[in-house]
């Protein structure tokens, strides 16, 4: 199950056996001006993963926002859910509907110049 509201991604999956998988994840996020950074999306992901309570915050300078996702992936392996299960893109409508919103939040726009450093 997920639902998604600008400003917020709630994705939830209950495990079918001991060998599945359990989470109730929530992602807030809100534009924020970091003093060092400049303008960004400030993240936080909370509730639980495999029992385990998650509030795991995060920045992202505008130029690496759309990869939110990795993040996200990043923080659910660390709580214990295999790569191949923690993609949010299980939840492709939520997270077209987060990155958009992400997008228009940030003023974001196709073209618009990228510094290739930040993906090294």
């Amino acid at each position: 199950m997920a639902t998604f509201e600008p400003g917020h991604l709630h994705i939830e999956r209950h495990a079918l056996d001991k060998h599945d998988v359990s989470y109730n994840i929530h992602i807030d996020y809100e534009v924020v001006q970091d003093p060092k950074e400049g303008k960004g999306m400030q993240f936080t992901m909370h509730g639980t993963i495999q029992g385990k309570e998650v509030n795991e915050p995060f920045f992202l300078r505008k130029e690496e926002a759309y990869n939110f996702a990795k993040n996200v992936t990043d923080i659910a392996e660390k709580y214990g859910i295999p790569r191949a299960m923690s993609s949010i893109g299980s939840v492709h409508k939520h997270y077209d509907a987060m990155f958009e919103d992400v997008r228009v939040q940030l003023n974001m726009k196709s073209g618009d110049p990228v510094s290739p450093e930040l993906f090294e």
